[in-house]
């Protein structure tokens, strides 16, 4: 089967031939039918994300796909079942074999490549607003990289708890996107202060943060009294280092947010928020937004589009057809 796949930390990946895996006990194995990417998937290429597997291996984190096959003694979904799941490794690939615990049928009006990109950007922006900040109807939310896979669907979420939200990204046409999924402000980052135009709006109560950077320092110095920052990630590619003072100051809090951390220690968070997830995706209330769709032999093409940032919600790998 054709795999695109990382053989050695510093080495491009490339697209190579590899057996097809036969599933292992607790284990499924899948068609995969299309492949979510994440700005994780180039941190795992760089080797500067907290769970690269060593190489070789497989990229793309989270699938969707057709189960074939189960395990030895394995109970889950039947061979012919439509499935989703987090795999966090190993879906830019046609075949795949992911743990049976964490494959979630989709409903039937769900397409493969809307499966595909739903999972990690709500999954992470659910947690983040509502286990994590508990986001309130009428506060203000400041999302940075609003046009992204995750900041976008922060948009959305928060608009549906009845928070007023701010979107930040860098031009109008991402803005634009962040208009269309519930933003109420627009802050453009290419031209505008990020702090005296939030300070403007009154200040905010939940910034959701998966820049970093300057942007961070900025945002953080628009919040109000009792804030709440989100640390989701540093697509800036800066780290801020936090200056203690000024959360004491304002009685701020910084939260970090690993969606994928919760499967380790507790899953039931990310069951829970994935149940409520896909209920407002069969009530019509989300959509996932991808703005590119292209097939495996380009999935250099694909992960460029993240790099570049000429992306807005998700690209999607298709390894066999939809």
């Amino acid at each position: 089967m054709r795999a695109y796949r990382l053989t050695a930390a510093g080495a491009p990946p490339a697209l190579d031939n590899i057996p097809a895996p036969a599933p292992k006990a607790g284990e499924i194995s899948l068609r995969i039918a299309a492949c979510g990417l994440n700005f994780a998937d180039l941190l795992m290429i760089e080797g500067r994300y907290q769970d690269t597997p060593e190489p070789p291996f497989t990229l793309g984190m989270e699938v969707a796909g057709t189960v074939t096959a189960r395990g030895p003694d394995t109970d889950g979904p039947a061979p012919g079942t439509r499935v989703a799941v987090f795999g966090g490794q190993g879906g830019l690939a046609e075949q795949g074999c992911f743990p049976v615990a964490r494959a979630v049928p989709l409903p039937d009006a769900m397409s493969f490549t809307d499966a595909a990109a739903f999972q990690i950007a709500y999954g992470t922006s659910h947690v983040a607003l509502d286990h994590k900040a508990r986001l309130q109807p009428g506060e203000t939310l400041l999302v940075l990289g609003a046009a992204g896979g995750v900041g976008l669907t922060a948009v959305e979420i928060g608009k549906l708890m009845g928070a007023r939200v701010i979107a930040c990204a860098r031009g109008a046409e991402k803005l634009e996107v962040a208009r269309q999924a519930g933003a109420d402000h627009l802050i453009d980052a290419a031209t505008e202060d990020i702090r005296e135009a939030c300070r403007g709006l009154g200040g905010v109560d939940v910034v959701y943060d998966p820049v970093g950077g300057d942007q961070f320092k900025a945002a953080m110095r628009a919040c109000r009294p009792e804030a709440r920052i989100l640390a989701i990630g540093f697509a800036s590619g800066e780290v801020p280092q936090i200056p203690a003072n000024h959360l004491l100051v304002k009685n701020l809090s910084v939260m970090g947010l690993y969606w994928g951390g919760y499967l380790k220690f507790r899953p039931e968070v990310v069951t829970e928020s994935l149940a409520t997830l896909f209920g407002w995706y069969e009530a019509g209330r989300i959509r996932p937004h991808v703005s590119h769709v292209l097939p495996l032999d380009r999935a250099a093409e694909a992960l460029d589009l993240l790099r570049s940032r000429k992306s807005t919600g998700k690209v999607v790998v298709t390894p066999s057809a939809d």
